[in-house]
């Protein structure tokens, strides 16, 4: 094979006709690239009307959250929780949307994992995985 001066550097010529060869495969990149951002856009969809639910002492306050992790739902089930005890309420509030949150983020993340699993990229290369 032949090497060729290349910005100061030899490069070898056949790597260099590789490279030149897998420019045609680009147009087939491209379909696959966007066929996944379409599934990606659908699973989005999907994910974004789907609901999460956690609760907190038992039931006493549960939170249902979206897969974008939106609030949908608080509910106080008032036999469980004394109403004049309001820094009880707000702490159990703020625990069970934050466990409702945390199920929806796991569910988001393996649903993506799912969607890429067949691309051979490494974890963290898609947002959400």
């Amino acid at each position: 094979m032949t090497s060729l001066a290349c910005g100061g550097q030899l490069a070898n010529t056949g790597d260099m006709f590789d490279v030149l060869k897998n420019l045609g495969n680009l147009p087939g990149l491209m379909a696959r690239a966007k066929e996944m951002q379409e599934k990606m856009r659908v699973v989005q969809e999907e994910l974004a009307r789907k609901q999460f639910t956690a609760d907190a002492a038992a039931g006493a306050v549960t939170a249902v959250v979206n897969g974008r992790l939106e609030v949908v739902k608080v509910r106080i089930d008032k036999q469980k929780i004394d109403p004049t005890d309001t820094e009880l309420l707000e702490d159990l509030i703020v625990a069970a949307i934050s466990a409702a949150q945390s199920k929806a983020a796991s569910g988001v993340q393996e649903e993506m994992m799912k969607l890429t699993a067949g691309l051979g990229l490494p974890p963290g290369m898609i947002p959400g995985t």
